[in-house]
């Protein structure tokens, strides 16, 4: 499963939570196997793609038999770096902030939520999904003593770029950006930025056009 010698792609790596989701709830319907022909009829992806996809990674299906739902599981869980308990922490305790900490699959994904952080004083101290709501002031101490490994930025859109440089100056090596801005970061750091007004002017432009392509 060594594969440091070549590159996977972007677009392999984004379809890789979803081979994940699928195949848990595969799992949670006790099937026990399933082909790569099945797994595309349930995602909307081409055998060979699948194929593709896994063989990037060693493979793992078998002919005649097609692939093990328990163990491809495990393995893509492995990949994508599930099981390392990655600890994650909340800037911004508005309202995205509230939903993100209230999001009950963080745990059952494997990331555990350290510590959430505002710099409101109407905020700083309340509690939220049972953790206290810490001041921004004391994120150094905190990330020096408990090392997160991803932080979640919900904080307005012309506070981003700053919030983003200091938690990189911190050290912290992943960031989930929803503040509707891109924000750079050295190579060395890794951000997903999620627009959801992007994602909805796409469904937007779906709608609109769908009947043109009939």
């Amino acid at each position: 499963m060594n594969n440091e010698s070549k590159k996977v792609s972007n677009e392999v790596i984004k379809r890789l939570p979803r081979y994940y989701r699928y195949l848990g709830e595969l799992l949670k319907n006790n099937i026990l196997r399933v082909s790569s022909k099945e797994l595309s009829e349930k995602m909307n992806v081409t055998a060979s793609q699948i194929r593709q996809d896994l063989n990037c990674f060693g493979g793992f299906g078998q002919q005649g038999y097609g692939y093990n739902v328990e163990s491809l599981y495990k393995a893509i869980g492995e990949i994508l770096g599930l099981y390392n308990g990655q600890k994650t922490i909340i800037i911004g305790a508005g309202y995205l902030g509230h939903a993100l900490a209230n999001y009950k699959s963080f745990e059952n994904r494997g990331f555990k939520l350290i510590g959430i952080f505002d710099t409101s004083p109407d905020k700083i101290g309340k509690s939220l999904n049972n953790h206290e709501i810490l001041s921004m002031e004391n994120i150094k101490a905190f990330v020096d003593k408990n090392k997160p490994d991803i932080a979640i930025l919900a904080v307005p859109k012309v506070a981003a770029p700053e919030v983003a440089q200091q938690l990189v100056n911190l050290g912290i090596k992943g960031l989930l950006n929803f503040c509707y801005t891109d924000i750079l970061v050295p190579d060395d750091v890794s951000v997903e930025n999620v627009h959801l007004s992007d994602s909805l002017m796409t469904l937007s432009y779906k709608i609109a056009n769908k009947n043109k392509h009939i």
